[in-house]
């Protein structure tokens, strides 16, 4: 299968990828985050936020559990 740079179905499981910062330089999600990732498993019917959820968490919202603008 041939790989198409923006087709999201070719790229690799989250799960599957390298980790692109060392240990050292990973940052804990804010209580703001983790509630909010809370919730979004909440909507989704699960009892717990699940990677996809604390990824969107990380990178959709600030540290106080706003959305980040652009």
């Amino acid at each position: 299968m041939r790989r198409v740079l923006n087709d999201p179905k070719s790229r690799p499981k989250p799960w599957q990828r390298d980790n692109p910062k060392p240990k050292a330089a990973r940052t804990r999600l804010t209580t703001a985050q983790r509630d909010a990732a809370q919730a979004r498993a909440r909507d989704a019917g699960r009892r717990y936020p699940n990677l996809v959820d604390n990824m969107w968490a990380a990178t959709h919202l600030d540290a106080q559990g706003h959305p980040k603008d652009g």
